[in-house]
């Protein structure tokens, strides 16, 4: 059982820069490649980035690419999102997620084969 609690989240203004974490523990951390999803209100959760289990491959959704970075750090259990340019649209509980699938961009982006998830924080971007 891997639990992962997500730090990181808070008000910022458009154009600013956020980094989250999330911190994984319970299991063998460089055995799951690693997600980050978004909900942003009124709205379903949505793909936002993902990375490899040994961090070379990555993926990002459109709307974040240029703009996003994801990142891990195998040796502390951790997995970054780190968020420039941030606009109002980008206002969303963010939550991380571990699958121990193989990775590929059509099994990454959607959110059905991960195993676990973190309970989410919170990114507001004012205007």
């Amino acid at each position: 059982q891997v639990q992962l609690v997500e730090s990181g989240g808070g008000l910022v203004q458009a154009g600013g820069s956020l980094r989250l974490s999330c911190a994984a523990s319970g299991g063998t951390f460089s055995s799951y490649h690693m997600g980050w999803f978004r909900q942003a209100p009124g709205k379903e959760r949505a793909f936002v980035a993902a990375i490899s289990r040994g961090g070379v491959n990555t993926d990002y959704a459109d709307s974040v690419k240029g703009r996003f970075t994801i990142s891990r750090d195998n040796a502390k259990s951790t997995v970054y999102l780190q968020m420039n340019s941030l606009e109002p649209e980008d206002t969303a509980i963010y939550y991380c997620a571990a699958d121990r699938g193989p990775f590929s961009s059509s099994r990454v982006t959607s959110e059905t084969p991960y195993d676990y998830w973190g309970q989410g924080t919170q990114v507001t971007v004012s205007s």
